[in-house]
């Protein structure tokens, strides 16, 4: 396995675990789409997590091409 395959498993993890952090609401149902909250700014901690998530998912796509290419 290359160093490609190890980042590409730990930031499909790493985003997967922000992903499900990111839900608004104390439900169930909010973080399946039943809030009908709309929400449009992003403060604080918030605003970290989707910044950080952004990063992760842009990690995890160069990994995946990056793993293709040297392969």
């Amino acid at each position: 396995m290359s160093i490609f395959n190890y980042i590409t498993i730990a930031s499909t993890i790493l985003l997967t675990l922000l992903i499900l952090v990111q839900t608004r609401g104390a439900s169930l149902g909010a973080g399946l789409g039943g809030a009908g909250e709309v929400n449009t700014t992003r403060r604080g901690t918030d605003k970290t997590i989707f910044q950080i998530t952004i990063i992760t998912a842009i990690v995890f796509a160069l990994s995946l091409i990056l793993g293709i290419i040297v392969k």
